[in-house]
C-alpha cells in the first residue's frame, strides 16, 4: 500500500497537521487510517531557539559597545542602562553576596570610575570620606562635615571633588540626598551600619577595607585626599602640602620635622598621589594585616613606617604639622593657620557631635572679625569639651564604642 501524507489526500498545505485529538477520533471510527507525517518538530525548535538566542546575544552585546563608548566619551547615560543597575540597586544583597572584602568587582570598579571622573579635579585628585548609618542621620557627623566645607575659607568649592563612600545603603541614601558624588562600598558579611567597636573583628575589617578600598583608587590613576567625615574644613589645604610628597599623613602628635618617623600619623586625613611607589606602599601596608593580626591600619602603619621596603621602592613620606592639620589629640592653636580640624582622641559619638558643634561656632565667631582683628586676634579653640585625651586612655577596652573609628 502506497503511504500518502495526509495532506496531500486532502489538498492541504503540506505544513498542516491535524491534532492528536482529530486522528484519534478518525481511527475509533472504524477507517484505518495511517498518516506519515515528516517530523521537523525537533529541528525546526532548535533553529527557532538558536535565531532567538542569537538575537538577544546580539542585542546585548550592540547594548553593552554603547554604554562603553558612552563612558568613554564623556557622556552620562542613565544608570538604569547599565545591565547590572536592577541587580544592584534592587537587591544589593544578591549583587554583593559573591564580592570579595579584598577586591572590586567589575561592576563595581566601572560604577567608581564614572564617579572619580565626575569629581575629579583637572589633575585628577579626588576627595574621599566615608560615612555608615551611624554618622549619616540628620544633624550628626555628616551634617557638621558638610556645612564645614561650606563656612570655610576657599573650601566650598571643594564639595565639587568630594566623594562620599557609603558603607551601607541607608548611609548611601542618605548621600544621595545631601550631595552629588556618592559611591557605595558594601561589604560582604559586615554590617557597617551601626556602632564599629573598636579593635573588634568588624572594626577591624572597615579599616583594612577602607585601605584596600584607597588602593584601588590609585590603581585607577586618582590621586586622593582622604578625611573621616569628623574631621572640619576650615581652609584650603592643598598649599600647605608639600609638592614632593608621595603619601602625607596627619599626625595625633607632631614632633617638630615632617621627616620625623617618630611623629604619630593619623589615618584620618591624607594626601597620596598615584604612581608606582605608592600603589606598592598601600599593597604593602594591606598585606602587612597578614604579619601583624589583631592590629588596626594606624598600629600597622606606626610599625611598617621603619622597614627597609619603603626605602626600596623610595617613597617619598612626609608628616603633616598640627599647626595646620591638627585635631583633639593635639589641636591647632593659631585660627590664621588652619586648615583642617579632626575630632579624634574622642570617646562617643555624641561626644564628638558636641564639641564639633562647638568648634563650627568658634570658626563662625572667628570669621565675623574684621580683617585686622582676625590678623591680631588671640582667639582659639573651646574645645575638646566632652572629648579629651583623658577619657581614651580610661577607654581602652574594645567594649568600648567608637562609632566608625571615632579614636582614630
Amino acid at each position: 500500500m502506497r503511504l500518502t501524507p495526509f495532506s496531500a489526500q486532502r489538498g492541504l498545505p503540506f505544513h498542516w497537521r491535524p491534532s492528536p485529538a482529530t486522528i484519534r477520533r478518525r481511527s475509533l471510527s472504524g477507517k484505518s487510517l495511517f498518516v506519515m507525517l515528516p517530523d521537523f518538530s525537533s529541528a525546526a525548535f532548535l533553529r527557532r531557539s538558536l535565531i532567538v538566542l542569537s538575537f538577544f546575544a546580539a542585542a546585548s552585546l550592540s547594548c553593552f559597545v554603547l554604554y562603553k563608548a558612552a563612558d568613554s566619551a564623556g557622556l552620562r547615560l542613565p544608570e538604569s542602562f547599565d545591565p547590572s543597575f536592577r541587580l544592584r540597586y534592587v537587591s544589593p544583597s544578591v549583587a554583593n553576596d559573591s564580592t570579595a572584602m579584598s577586591s572590586t568587582t567589575v561592576s563595581d570598579k566601572y560604577k567608581l570610575e564614572r564617579v572619580l571622573k565626575n569629581a575629579a579635579m583637572k589633575d585628577g585628585t579626588v576627595i574621599l570620606t566615608t560615612l555608615n548609618e551611624a554618622w549619616a542621620a540628620p544633624n550628626s557627623i555628616i551634617d557638621l562635615f558638610l556645612e564645614s566645607f561650606r563656612i570655610g575659607y576657599g573650601t566650598r568649592k571643594l564639595l565639587n571633588h568630594l566623594v562620599i563612600i557609603a558603607l551601607d545603603e541607608k548611609a548611601f541614601s542618605r548621600c544621595l540626598v545631601v550631595h552629588n558624588h556618592c559611591f557605595s562600598l558594601f561589604t560582604e558579611g559586615v554590617n557597617f551600619s551601626q556602632e564599629a567597636y573598636f579593635m573588634t573583628p568588624d572594626y577591624l575589617k572597615m579599616m583594612w577595607r577602607r585601605i584596600d578600598f584607597l588602593r584601588s583608587v590609585l590603581e585607577m590613576g586618582y590621586n586622593f585626599v582622604f578625611t573621616d567625615a569628623d574631621i572640619m574644613w576650615f581652609r584650603d589645604p592643598f598649599p600647605r602640602f608639600y609638592l614632593d610628597a608621595d603619601f602625607q599623613i596627619a599626625c595625633d602628635q607632631f614632633l617638630g620635622s615632617s621627616y620625623d618617623l617618630e611623629n604619630r600619623p593619623n589615618g584620618g586625613f591624607s594626601f597620596v598621589r598615584s604612581n608606582n611607589r605608592s600603589i606598592e606602599f598601600y599593597k604593602f601596608w594591606h598585606s602587612s594585616r597578614e604579619v601583624y593580626p589583631g592590629y588596626h591600619d594606624q598600629d600597622v602603619l606606626n610599625i611598617i613606617k621603619y622597614d627597609a621596603f619603603l626605602i626600596d621602592i623610595e617613597l617619598k613620606m612626609r608628616f603633616l604639622n598640627t599647626a595646620n592639620f591638627g585635631g583633639f589629640c593635639e589641636p591647632s592653636k593659631d585660627l590664621n593657620q588652619v586648615c583642617t580640624m579632626h575630632a579624634n582622641c574622642c570617646v562617643g559619638m555624641g561626644n564628638k557631635v558636641h564639641d564639633l558643634k562647638v568648634m563650627l561656632e568658634d570658626w563662625k565667631q572667628y570669621m565675623s572679625l574684621p580683617p585686622s582683628l582676625k590678623r591680631s586676634s588671640i582667639s582659639s579653640w573651646r574645645v575638646p569639651q566632652n572629648c579629651s585625651v583623658e577619657s581614651i586612655h580610661h577607654s581602652e577596652s574594645p567594649q568600648k564604642s567608637v562609632e566608625q573609628a571615632g579614636e582614630d
